[in-house]
């Protein structure tokens, strides 16, 4: 975020569609932008150049810095140092914007509001304000022209986009797939009516749940462009984690165990969110979460009885909960990027959690089959393989020596070679489990995030086990079995008179073995084509031999000869071009 000056011009200096798409061009092709992203190298040359074209490649260079299942970890890293460079809009503006959003004055909302705003991006300012009874409040309120400059440089993209399909496939990215994903996210991003649902969501099911604290959403008083919440105190959770341990040994160790309590109520507060609600965050990068420590006089207030109903699937359950909490809290912020999940998915994810518990690479390769699209034919054992010899080096690690954006970025690579593409919603949710994983690995190194999900996944499962179904269905398997037990001498019977007679057949499968049959086939052609260019061959010398008196048969023989050798130049152009091809790929 920057701080600027206010200018009053911002609204009219809107370039054209036809300025804009030159000055974009020109900008890419300073910063040789399209062929450095499509091979993925160079990751600060496309920084410059997102940071000279404004708002809107910004922001897409920011929700490209948290999809490491996007782009490689050098740009993830490299986008993550992108600032925004926006002008303040003056007071006169933000009243405008918000009397055109809500229909209603400034004053008359609020008892108090801060003409300068104390935090400006590329989507919107956000000024402090005291509404009518008291409340200290957040107010962010979109810049002008936004969803209009957006829309232009997606339109643009978009064509851009479309122009790239024409040339071959030579990059390590997607560029469709990549744009499809910024625009559903950056439309998301615009919209603030999402963002105060999400928020209001988000509040009901994770608020005061432990040390997780959620600012309230005032609906009433947001719109469109406009989003009214709570004022939460505390800083971004980055400065704690930096902050170095104390030279005081037992300071030290207390320091130690209070990051680990963190890391332990972030991860089963996440966890909660998947296994319990299907609603989780989708963005925990730390800007998104504060870390806040009470007041002593604060404390006893706020560690009082905490009673609450939460809604899963279907079900209210009223939650009481009376703790000891320490003397800090964690506070969510910013719900503009949220992931929801389906049961048949949760159930999917559980399964792979449990298949991690196994360190069986065949059992998790079995576990992420149900949970990706099948973009092609998939070749199941050669996933196996190559998901075993993958992951084999990651088995004994703990989360603080493993790069997560790497096997992320590795992990899906992997997938999409073998035709296989993850739902968006486990891409989401994985990308989100990388976010949250680096705050977790600098607060507690040791710990494992498996450890803290296994138990949700084992409750999960024991809740959600139908006893009776499961009871009918092994005693529809039983009486299967002892219908069919009297005939199990029949059977053999059957099978000895098949032996004997002669009439079983063995049938074998190879693997891989339709391009065995494919390149036998070639073989068998290549053969037959020699014998008959040899028979060609030999024919047009007996008749060039013997017909020096019928010039007639003699050039008969010598077309022969000519054939021959443009048969054999074909051929050896062929197999050039073919192992050419070969070894490009």
């Amino acid at each position: 975020m920057a701080k600027n000056t206010p200018n009053e011009t911002t609204d009219n200096a809107r370039p054209t569609q036809r300025e804009r798409l030159l000055e974009i061009v020109h900008v890419i092709r300073e910063h040789d932008m399209l062929s450095n992203f499509i091979r993925q190298k160079n990751p600060e040359e496309i920084r410059l150049g997102f940071e000279e074209l404004g708002p809107t490649f910004i922001k897409i260079g920011q929700i490209l810095s948290t999809r490491p299942d996007l782009v490689s970890p050098a740009y993830t890293h490299e986008f993550s140092k992108l600032q925004d460079n926006v002008q303040i809009d003056p007071y006169s503006t933000v009243e405008q914007t918000f009397k055109e959003q809500t229909g209603q004055e400034i004053d008359d909302v609020f008892a108090e509001f801060d003409k300068d705003p104390f935090a400006s991006a590329s989507i919107g300012q956000t000024h402090r304000a005291l509404l009518k009874d008291g409340t200290t409040a957040v107010v962010k309120i979109q810049h002008p022209k936004v969803q209009e400059l957006v829309k232009t440089d997606m339109s643009l993209f978009e064509k851009a986009v479309n122009i790239s399909k024409i040339g071959p496939e030579i990059g390590a990215v997607d560029p469709e797939e990549i744009f499809n994903e910024i625009k559903e996210a950056l439309f998301t991003e615009i919209n603030t009516e999402i963002e105060i649902k999400n928020g209001q969501e988000f509040y009901n099911l994770n608020n005061n749940d432990g040390v997780i604290t959620v600012p309230r959403t005032y609906s009433e008083v947001s719109a469109q462009k406009i989003l009214v919440t709570g004022y939460m105190p505390g800083e971004s959770i980055k400065y704690y984690m930096q902050k170095p341990l104390s030279k005081n040994q037992q300071q030290a160790k207390q320091q130690k165990q209070e990051r680990k309590d963190v890391a332990q109520a972030l991860v089963r507060n996440f966890v909660k969110q998947i296994f319990v609600d299907n609603f989780f965050h989708a963005d925990p990068h730390p800007g998104n979460i504060l870390f806040h420590r009470l007041d002593p006089k604060d404390v006893k207030e706020q560690n009082k009885v905490a009673q609450f109903q939460r809604k899963t699937r279907g079900k209210k359950t009223t939650l009481t909960a009376e703790d000891d909490l320490p003397n800090y809290r964690i506070t969510y912020l910013d719900f503009g990027m949220m992931g929801r999940l389906t049961p048949n998915l949760v159930d999917g994810i559980i399964q792979i959690v449990l298949a991690l518990n196994t360190k069986d690479t065949r059992t998790i390769g079995k576990a992420i089959l149900p949970i990706c699209n099948r973009t092609g034919k998939v070749d199941q054992e050669k996933f196996f393989e190559e998901l075993a010899l993958f992951l084999q080096p990651y088995m004994q690690m703990g989360l603080g020596q493993v790069d997560v954006a790497s096997l992320l970025f590795d992990t899906i690579g992997l997938c999409r070679d073998n035709n296989l593409q993850a739902k968006s919603e486990v891409t989401l949710l994985v990308k989100s489990f990388a976010s949250l994983e680096g705050i977790v690995a600098e607060l507690d190194p040791d710990m494992e995030m498996m450890d803290v999900a296994r138990p949700f996944a084992k409750e999960y499962l024991i809740n959600h086990f139908n006893w009776k179904k499961q009871l009918e269905d092994s005693s529809l398997d039983l009486m299967q079995s002892v219908h069919s037990l009297p005939k199990i001498p029949l059977k053999l019977e059957q099978l000895i008179n098949l032996f004997t007679n002669g009439q079983t057949k063995l049938n074998i499968s190879l693997k891989g073995q339709e391009a065995l049959f494919v390149n036998f086939g070639k073989i068998v052609d290549r053969l037959v084509s020699a014998i008959i260019l040899a028979a060609l061959i030999l024919g047009s010398s007996l008749l060039v031999q013997g017909s020096a008196q019928h010039p007639a048969i003699y050039k008969l023989g010598v077309v022969g000869y000519i054939i021959s050798f443009i048969v054999i130049v074909l051929m050896v152009l062929d197999s050039l071009w073919i192992r050419f091809k070969h070894k490009n790929k």
